[in-house]
């Protein structure tokens, strides 16, 4: 698909434009909204994409709703399910009871890639002083000081894009120990500049990174693979953006007992194998950059072994060991042209 850059519209004033225009019409409906008025001096929005899953997502924006640092915010919730749309009704009653103000939007082509599309478009279009979007899974709930932590970071830091860390809570307890898999694990630990970032699960962009990369922001050819906001972060490097962890914007995230399984924990090991060779398959076009990135993935299944036999005594679990080979694994699947569709029915992941 091709990207279209957002054209600002005059109106707005130098720095905060009356928002961009797009080429195309809009995939998604505006079920439910606040009165203009309320959100015209909005600089913060928060983006919550939500499937199947109410009561999970009521969980998360009562979190949003208990946030501290007197920020003033919107949150835009994007239904990803076109059919039953529980979560859309769940989002418009709490809006209209109060707990947030700004936007429940129905999107109703599956995919997580379109989601969050049409959540950054609906930011851009709909808040005139936007200077910072931000975002969090159904599946999670925001700390308290979340909020706090990346505004004030934006505001001091030199960067453009921002992580937090995501710490998973196991319904079944007995499985806390997968917490040393890479798999649960956030890529950071220490708050400042870090290379890049590889998950949306936790995030602050500022504006001028998704105007500067243009529409559709995420390639919608990720949708059911992941890795879409991989391929994001990675072409925002190349563009010359920064990046900056924040540890003490915090989440934690529920991880059901399907996410402690074997069958899980592999699938997501090959998944991660598979779009990271697929990104740099597309940072290596032609025959010599597909025979690069061929022979990165022989050389990181060659060293899957000793690697795989340290993190294994390292965190005394074979399971874990495991990982290091699945993604080697994936790498290789992947140059055949298997693509492990893990999202493609979201209600099991």
């Amino acid at each position: 698909m091709a990207s279209q850059t957002a054209q600002s519209t005059p109106g707005g004033g130098p720095d905060h434009p009356a928002g961009p225009v797009f080429g195309t019409p809009e995939s998604f409906a505006v079920v439910a909204g606040s009165a203009p008025e309320a959100l015209a001096g909005i600089t913060s929005v928060v983006c919550v994409p939500t499937f199947k899953r109410p009561d999970m997502l009521e969980a998360t924006l009562r979190s949003l709703a208990s946030q501290k640092g007197g920020h003033d915010f919107a949150v835009i919730v994007v239904e990803n399910d076109g059919i039953e749309r529980a979560g859309a009704a769940r989002a418009s009653a709490l809006l209209a009871a109060g707990l947030f103000k700004g936007f429940v939007i129905v999107e109703p082509r599956q995919g997580n890639c379109k989601a969050y599309n049409a959540a950054w478009r609906c930011a851009l279009t709909r808040f005139p002083a936007l200077e910072q979007i931000l975002g969090i899974d159904d599946d999670e709930e925001a700390e308290p000081g979340w909020l706090d932590a990346f505004v004030t970071a934006a505001r001091t830091a030199p960067a453009e894009l921002f992580g937090g860390s995501v710490t998973p809570v196991f319904t079944d307890v007995s499985r806390a120990w997968l917490l040393a898999h890479p798999v649960f694990r956030s890529h950071y630990s220490a708050s400042g500049p870090v290379p890049m970032l590889y998950s949306s699960a936790n995030y602050l962009i500022r504006r001028g990174v998704l105007e500067r990369l243009g529409f559709p922001f995420l390639d919608e050819s990720f949708d059911f693979t992941g890795g879409g906001d991989t391929d994001f972060f990675t072409r925002a490097k190349a563009a010359g953006f920064r990046f900056w962890w924040v540890q003490e914007a915090a989440q934690h995230e529920t991880m059901p007992a399907r996410r402690s399984e074997f069958g899980w924990i592999h699938a997501r090991g090959l998944r991660n194998g598979a779009i990271s060779a697929a990104i740099e398959r597309r940072q290596n076009p032609g025959t010599a950059g597909r025979l690069r990135v061929l022979a990165k993935s022989l050389a990181l299944l060659a060293a899957a072994v000793p690697r795989g036999l340290a993190l294994g005594i390292r965190t005394g679990s074979g399971l874990i060991g495991l990982y290091h080979a699945q993604v080697a694994i994936g790498r290789l699947m992947s140059e055949f042209g298997v693509a492990n569709e893990q999202y493609r029915k979201p209600e099991k992941n």
